[in-house]
């Protein structure tokens, strides 16, 4: 396929909030522009208008629905394909199966970018919704091996296009500092159950019996931010957690870059953008093995692995990585070789061949 020839209309969130999948949906905009593709984007999280109707519970998501389904009829007459950035949930059913159907109605071929650690238990309950939208997909793209296999389980096949790192963007200090007896850790999901901040919080507590001055920042924004400020209090740590709440992906990169130690505490995961963005940024990763986090870095290879709930083991592996300056070197040497495969030169070649096989197959039959 040649790029520049390709009018693309790109489904999916946008920043603000600056979350993974809005981020990725961006930055794909805009490196697929810098190829010169016709890229237009039908953004599923775009600003009420009129701002007041964002303010009436019920009446918002109508005042939402309808101009993205007009957006999505017009943009899919306009395009060559359509690319459509999915999720779990509601999310699914509000905005990327209509994304699927007006495509297909209109003669145009889509590509579904499924992504989200909760798949398995989604597609469990709705299965037999999914799968008559997917049989009108040209193809189905997954960004790690872990959702290919939950995917193939429950009848449909895709194949892997990783996420993309901005290399660039996230990159390790010129001169990167040791971690000293005042070390920075970092977490950086989204405060929310099912990514374990609590138990991440649990660990830092353990980890300040044996290094006082340590600070731990936490970036995020989330329904948990007043309870989790309140564990901080309660655990006696809250003077050394910082919590920013949503930062930008500049704001994201130079955090990273000042940081000794990232830690993932989550419960549930697919192939996490913050844990691929420390490593791009020279950082060590202690996380829970959840999901597909074993599937993209291998314990005490390229981070350090533990079972989920479990703050002891999270803080005594980051404990082992602040006190073994030779283990934390082989961390950051052997992630920053992993991330390579995740910038856009290595994916670029691996997402034209797929909108060129999305392209050439036949209309999906109605089944």
């Amino acid at each position: 396929m040649t790029f520049p020839s390709l009018r693309l209309l790109l489904v999916g969130p946008l920043p603000p909030p600056a979350g993974g999948m809005a981020n990725q949906t961006r930055q794909l905009a805009e490196l697929l522009r810098g190829e010169g593709v016709q890229v237009e984007v039908a953004q599923v999280n775009a600003p009420y208008r009129p701002a007041w109707a964002g303010r009436i519970k019920g009446l918002r998501a109508l005042f939402r629905l309808v101009p993205y389904l007009l957006a999505l009829w017009r943009g899919c007459g306009r395009a060559d394909l359509v690319h459509v950035m999915a999720n779990s949930g509601w999310s699914w059913h509000l905005f990327a199966a209509p994304a699927v159907w007006i495509a297909w109605l209109r003669g145009t071929p889509v590509v579904v970018n499924y992504r989200g650690g909760e798949a398995d238990a989604f597609l469990t309950r709705a299965g037999k919704w999914v799968q008559p939208t997917m049989r009108r997909a040209a193809a189905l793209v997954l960004p790690s091996s872990f959702l290919l296999e939950v995917f193939a389980r429950h009848g449909m096949p895709g194949r892997v296009v990783p996420n993309i790192i901005d290399l660039d963007r996230f990159r390790p200090a010129a001169a990167p500092g040791a971690a000293s007896e005042a070390p920075r850790l970092v977490v950086a999901r989204n405060l929310e159950p099912i990514y374990g901040n609590d138990v991440a919080l649990q660990a830092f507590a353990r980890i300040l019996e044996h290094f006082p001055t340590a600070r731990l920042t936490v970036a995020g924004s989330g329904p948990e931010a007043a309870s989790l400020a309140e564990l901080a209090r309660n655990l006696g740590i809250a003077e050394r957690v910082h919590f920013t709440g949503r930062l930008d992906r500049d704001q994201m990169a130079a955090l990273y870059r000042d940081a000794h130690l990232m830690l993932n505490a989550s419960r549930v995961d697919n192939m996490p953008n913050a844990v691929l963005e420390a490593l791009a940024s020279g950082v060590p990763v202690v996380s829970s093995n959840v999901g597909g986090i074993p599937h993209m870095v291998r314990d005490r290879h390229t981070a350090m692995l533990i079972p989920p709930d479990n703050a002891p083991a999270l803080a005594d592996a980051a404990l082992d990585v602040l006190r073994d300056a030779g283990l934390r070197a082989q961390l950051v040497a052997n992630g920053l070789a992993e991330v390579r495969q995740y910038r856009w030169d290595s994916v670029r070649t691996v997402l034209a061949t797929t909108y060129d096989d999305a392209m050439r197959a036949a209309r999906p039959q109605l089944t």
